[in-house]
């Protein structure tokens, strides 16, 4: 056998002038043949000036919806409580604040998306362009070229004479980026003045944390540590937790001789002084307390302030002393608060005004 007849002959399974049936293999001389377009059909609106108009009218009020839901989206705002929870079929309970958000934003974006689209479909030209393949870089014909297919496209979409959806697209488009602007109050309520200001006031009673009982000035005795809040705190309001953080004091009693600082026995009573728990570092609580040197010591990061000075800052990171609450006693013979205290409690955000 010879060398070629001991492999198989692979061409003879190719295709040739005949089928493998016998039948003749059509063969076109040019594969890659345009086949063309098939012919235009016209729309009912570009042969029917009554369907357009009704397009057009559609599309106006899509626009027209859009910006009802950026006003509703905006109105939901004032309408809805943060806390609010409602039952909603097949949701369950959900926030009504959140749902009504969803639901409008949605609305506003939906009705310029589909208007658009809408537009884009019945109104604008829909004849096919046959574009040639070009060289990268742009000529200065093609340039022209590209200029006259943006003048004929923006005369066949009727920019300029449909001015009834000219004029509800610049609305949806101009009151749908207020809903971005309004969205910024879920960066939290508006604090108003409320950072400057705690549950102490004129009157408050000082009570003792530990026994709920109100302070006397007997009951501090000299070099003790005593914790206190306000009277008038309920566990069962709802921001209980955020007062009790931001009124929270230490009740400290020196000899009137050690208090080095004029306004801080002015503002206390028979060396009992009262200072704000909270470092102005950070915000940790502050419980470590020496009684010889009348420093106290933040746990957290070490700051440490003299409460015989103004308790001003002596180490650590804190910027600022703890704000001093003002106290006297009331005809019961309990301390009382005189106001609120000297400066914003807690990290110092006021730094910035």
């Amino acid at each position: 056998m010879s060398e070629s007849g001991s492999h198989n002959d692979v061409s003879e399974n190719l295709p040739g002038e005949h089928g493998t049936h016998g039948g003749d293999v059509a063969v076109t001389s040019d594969p890659f043949a345009n086949p063309g377009l098939p012919p235009h059909e016209h729309r009912r609106q570009d042969i029917d000036e009554r369907s357009a108009k009704h397009s057009e009218r559609v599309v106006a009020g899509l626009f027209t919806l859009s910006m009802l839901g950026t006003i509703a989206f905006i109105a939901s705002f004032v309408i809805f409580d943060v806390d609010k929870i409602v039952y909603i079929f097949p949701f369950g309970h959900v926030s009504a604040l959140n749902f009504a958000l969803g639901l409008t934003l949605a609305v506003a974006l939906l009705g310029i998306g589909v208007g658009a689209v809408h537009w884009a479909r019945t109104l604008m030209s829909d004849e096919e362009i046959v574009d040639e393949r070009h060289r990268a870089d742009a000529d200065d014909e093609l340039r022209e070229n590209i200029r006259q297919q943006w003048i004929t496209g923006a005369k066949e979409s009727g920019w300029g004479r449909r001015t009834l959806i000219r004029r509800s697209l610049y609305g949806a488009l101009t009151l749908v980026p207020l809903s971005g602007v309004v969205i910024l109050r879920d960066l939290g309520p508006l604090p108003k003045d409320s950072l400057f200001h705690t549950a102490w006031a004129k009157g408050k009673v000082l009570i003792n944390s530990n026994t709920n009982k109100p302070l006397r000035p007997e009951d501090v005795a000299v070099g003790s540590l005593t914790f206190g809040v306000p009277d008038g705190l309920s566990e069962t309001d709802e921001d209980f937790q955020e007062k009790i953080a931001k009124a929270a004091v230490m009740v400290v009693r020196l000899k009137p001789e050690d208090i080095k600082d004029k306004r801080e026995a002015a503002w206390g009573h028979e060396g009992i002084v009262v200072f704000s728990k909270i470092c102005t570092h950070v915000g940790c609580p502050i419980s470590l307390y020496e009684q010889q040197t009348h420093h106290v010591l933040c746990p957290c990061h070490q700051s440490t302030f003299d409460l015989s000075d103004g308790a001003r800052v002596i180490f650590g990171p804190a910027g600022h002393p703890l704000p001093q609450l003002r106290i006297g006693v009331n005809p019961d013979g309990n301390l009382i608060a005189l106001g609120d205290f000297s400066a914003p409690v807690g990290p110092a955000f006021w730094e910035r005004s």
